[in-house]
Formats: structure tokens, sequence, C-alpha cells
């Protein structure tokens, strides 16, 4: 019993220290912006300055990308965090129940062995020999077989709750580990965040208003080329589906974020990231849905882009690391990176890696 004293012991500071931590047909959804009528005239990439803006745009991109990516981290391990976080106060609560059980078999435990101890001394034989009615004394003595069983039972019953409590204590302090080494990992990738976006606002900042200008007109223009050449493919003449009701409530939810910033790790009201604000609408549908883009793709079931209907996830570049809702008619929303705003652009803006439907 000594070395079980000493496990729940240690349990009992590991989870004071948790506790401490702890302590209708048709969609409405707003159009997207009109394609143009006209190709766009081509922009000179290269600055007076002597910087080719067409390079800084690709490695402005990188850099976001790579921000995305580790945003998805921090939002995996900050998920996990908080399910070994309710996994840790549900086993100081199963060890705090178990306690109170084993004091009360404990105590039936020593009241039972004080009756025998009173009823014990004279051999049975000389008992019942002894006995002004030994019709009575055996029926006392079938009793106390009774009594013996049921102390056996309850010492058994003992046993089982100790070694229930030890194994709680051993699934806490693991839990304990697993959170400790989530917290690290959502240390190393908020670094890893922060990094990357202030590598992109130092390059952004080099730039004269006229570049920032015309760096902002080559986005548009690569975003433009990259949808036409999707919509040229006749993809959108096969997309015909409708939205489930589910599908409307969520498509609503998430174009009434429009103009809100992008906040990395963040899930409302004010600002979202990409997966917050897919993970967010699907929750006000009434329909849960995993946090990040890449568990959205792993977890979700898959529909060709062809059959997809608004509501629909569409998830974007081969590490799944930017998610988008599509809302009809081509068109998606989508909150985009650090220094923009949720809103609507072409769902062939940027490369697909396929589409996932929360309510299949």
């Amino acid at each position: 019993m000594g070395s079980g004293k000493r496990s729940l012991t240690t349990a009992a500071m590991v989870l004071a220290c948790a506790c401490a931590v702890l302590s209708a047909p048709g969609v409405a959804y707003a159009s997207p912006t009109p394609a143009p009528t006209r190709t766009p005239t081509p922009t000179p990439t290269t600055s007076p300055a002597g910087k080719d803006l067409e390079a800084i745009r690709e490695k402005l991109d990188a850099l976001y990308h790579d921000a995305a990516v580790a945003t998805d981290a921090y939002n995996a391990a900050e998920e996990q965090a908080k399910q070994q976080s309710a996994e840790i106060v549900d086993l100081a609560r199963e060890i705090v129940k178990g306690q109170d059980k084993l004091d009360e078999l404990k105590d039936r435990a020593g009241a039972a062995a004080r009756a025998q101890y009173r009823g014990g001394g004279l051999p049975p034989e000389m008992r019942l020999w002894l006995s002004d009615n030994p019709q009575q004394y055996l029926d006392g003595a079938g009793r106390v077989l009774q009594g013996e069983h049921a102390t056996k039972g309850l010492l058994a019953e003992m046993t089982r709750t100790q070694q229930d409590l030890e194994q709680y204590a051993k699934d806490a302090s693991a839990q304990w580990q697993k959170l400790e080494a989530n917290r690290q990992a959502k240390a190393t990738a908020q670094k890893e965040i922060k990094k990357q976006i202030a590598a992109a606002e130092k390059l952004e900042s080099q730039l004269q208003k006229k570049e920032k200008e015309r760096l902002a007109k080559l986005e548009e223009e690569a975003a433009y080329k990259a949808q036409t050449a999707w919509l040229s493919s006749g993809v959108l003449a096969e997309i015909s589906g409708k939205a489930s009701e589910q599908g409307k409530k969520a498509v609503k939810f998430a174009t009434d974020q429009i103009g809100k910033p992008y906040e990395w790790g963040a899930e409302g009201p004010g600002s979202y990231d990409c997966s917050g604000l897919t993970s967010q609408a699907w929750a006000a549908a009434g329909h849960g849905i995993p946090r990040t883009s890449q568990e959205q793709w792993r977890q979700l079931p898959h529909v060709d882009v062809k059959d997809m209907r608004p509501g629909d996830l569409i998830i974007y570049f081969d590490d799944a690391s930017h998610v988008a809702m599509y809302i009809g008619d081509g068109a998606i929303v989508h909150a985009p990176r650090p220094g923009r705003t949720v809103t609507i652009t072409g769902a062939g803006s940027m490369p697909i890696l396929g589409v996932v439907r929360p309510d299949a």
C-alpha cells in the first residue's frame, strides 16, 4: 500500500497543478466580383529602383504560405491541448470519486472486522455446547459466515478500487506529459508564424507607395489568371449542386464575416484565420468539424469538384494549408492571410487540392 499511496500523492500534486492551470431554395450570399471583360494590361514587374516585383510577389506568397503551415500546426496543438486538459479534469474527478469510495470501503471493512473480533474467542463447537439455544446459535453462525463472505467481497472491491486509482494516476501523468508537449509545439509554431510574418512585413516595408500599388496589381492579375484558367476548363458548367439547409446557414455565416481582419489562430467573432472561419461557419450551422484545414481535409468526406455545392470546403495547396468555403458561381469566401480581410474571390485563384463536404 505504501507505493500506492506515494503514486496517489504524486497524482494529487499533478492534478492540483492541472486544476490551477485549467482553473428557402437558393443560397443567400454576396455575389462574387464580376470578372473583367478584357485582359488586363501587363504591368511592368521591375521598379525604377531595380526591384523585381514579380519575384517579390512570389517571395511574399512563399512567406505567407509558410506562416499558414505554422498556423495550422499551432491550431492543431491548441486543439489537442484543450482535449488533454479536459481529460485531465475528468481523471481528477474519477480519482476524487475513487478515493471517496475507497474511504467508505475501508470504514465498512473496519466495522466488519470489529464485529468479528467481538464474536471471536472460543472455537465454534465450544460456543455451540455452551449455548442455551443451539438453533439460535446455528442461525447466528450462518449470519457470521455470510458476514465473512461479505468482508472478503469488501476486500476484493477495495483492491479493485485501489488499482483503479493507481491507473487513473498513471493516465493523468501521461496526459499531463502530452499537454506539456503540445504547449511546446504551440510555442514553436508561434515563433515560426511570427518569424514568417515579420519577414514578409519587412519585405513589403522596403517598397515605395507606387511599388506597393503595382505589387497589389500583380497579385490581382495572378489570381485573375488562375481563375480564368480554371473557368476555361469548363468546370463551372458541370457544377450544379444545390446547397443543403445546413450549407445555406454556413454560407450565410461566412459571408456575414466579410470585411473582418485575418488573424492567425483566431476563431472570431472579430477576426479569423482560414480554418477558424470555416469551422465556425459550420458550427453556426449546427455541425461541428475539425479546427484545422489539414484535419478538415483528412477527416471530412471528399467530393469531386464537379459535384461540389455551396457550403462545401475547398482545400488548397499540396499540404492542405489553406481552406475556403464555396458559395456558388465559381466563387469562394475565405480569410486569405495577414494584412487582408475576409473576402470573396474566384475558387480557382489558388491551386486546388480537393473538396470536402461537412454534411455529407
